[in-house]
C-alpha cells in the first residue's frame, strides 16, 4: 500500500485526475528527508476528512514534493459513528487510549472530566490538552493509514454528557433542527450485559462509548447516565486499565458492526 500523508481539510477540494498536488511543510519534509520518497514512487495524500488522492511523485525538492494525481476517492463517513468519551487520567494513560482508539477506528473523541479523574484541565490547560490529544490522533491516523482523522472535542462534564445535544459535544447536531440519535454505552466491570452480546441499534447515528478514569465511575455518575438512557456493559471477567478498556471495547464494536 502506498504511503499516506495528511494535509489540511479543504486542500484537496476540486482536485481531479491529471492535476498536480504539492506536499510541503512538515509532511513534505518528512516524506523527502525521512521517508526518502523519490520521483516515480507511488504516494497517497488525504485531507483527514475522507478525500484521498493517489498518484506518482513527479518532482522533489529539499522539503517538498509534487504528486501527479492518478485517482481521487472519497471514503464515506461510517454510520453509526463510533465516539469515545474518555475520562481524563493520570500518567498519560488517557493519551495512550486516544492513540490506540484512533488506530482501531474511532470517529470522534470527547475528553470527560469525570468525578474521580485525578488529572484536571483548567484554564489554559483546556485547549492545550485538547490540542495534544488532536495531535496524537493525527499521528495515529497516519500510522493506521486512515483517510479520516477523528475529531477531538472540548472536554465535557457529566451533566453535559448525560444531556447530549450540540452544546455537549456528544450527540451533536448534524443539521439545522436535527439532532443525531445516539446509543450511550458505559463500561462497567460488573455490568450485567457483555458488550460482545449487546446488539447495536440499527437506527442510531452514533454509538457513544463512555470509559471512566483509573478510580472508576462514581455511582452518582452511573445513575445520571442511566437516566439518560445509557446501557451498562462489561468487557469480560477481567478489569482493564483506562488506557486499554476503550480500545478493547472499540475492537468489539467494530466486530459487532461487521467492519472487522
Amino acid at each position: 500500500m502506498a504511503s499516506l500523508h495528511l494535509v489540511d481539510p479543504g486542500t484537496l477540494d476540486g482536485v481531479g485526475v491529471g492535476d498536480t498536488v504539492p506536499l510541503d511543510g512538515p509532511e513534505g519534509r518528512h516524506a523527502v528527508s525521512v521517508a526518502r520518497v523519490r520521483v516515480g514512487e507511488a504516494l497517497r495524500i488525504a485531507d483527514g476528512r475522507g478525500t484521498v488522492v493517489a498518484g506518482t511523485v513527479a518532482s522533489t525538492g529539499r522539503d517538498e514534493l509534487t504528486l501527479t494525481v492518478d485517482a481521487v476517492t472519497v471514503e464515506p463517513a461510517p454510520r453509526p459513528a463510533l465516539v469515545l468519551v474518555q475520562a481524563l487520567a493520570k500518567g498519560g494513560r488517557d493519551e495512550m487510549a486516544v492513540q490506540a482508539a484512533t488506530e482501531i477506528g474511532v470517529d470522534r473523541i470527547v475528553p470527560w472530566a469525570a468525578t474521580r479523574s485525578v488529572s484536571r484541565w483548567d484554564g489554559a490547560k483546556v485547549e492545550k490538552g485538547r490540542a495534544r490529544w488532536a495531535a496524537i490522533a493525527q499521528e495515529a491516523a497516519k500510522q493506521a493509514v486512515r483517510s479520516r482523522v477523528p475529531k477531538v472535542d472540548a472536554p465535557v462534564t457529566t451533566a453535559q454528557l448525560a444531556g447530549g445535544g450540540a452544546s455537549s459535544g456528544v450527540g451533536a447536531s448534524s443539521g439545522v433542527g436535527q439532532e443525531d440519535r445516539r446509543a450511550l454505552v458505559v463500561l462497567d466491570p460488573v455490568g450485567a450485559v457483555r458488550l460482545s452480546a449487546w446488539e447495536p441499534p440499527a437506527d442510531v447515528d452514533e454509538i457513544v462509548l463512555v470509559v471512566g478514569p483509573e478510580g472508576g465511575i462514581d455511582s452518582a455518575e452511573f445513575d445520571r447516565l442511566e437516566r439518560a438512557g445509557a446501557v451498562r456493559v462489561r468487557l469480560g471477567d477481567t478489569v482493564l486499565r483506562t488506557s486499554t478498556a476503550g480500545p478493547a471495547a472499540l475492537a468489539v464494536l467494530q466486530t459487532r458492526l461487521g467492519r472487522w
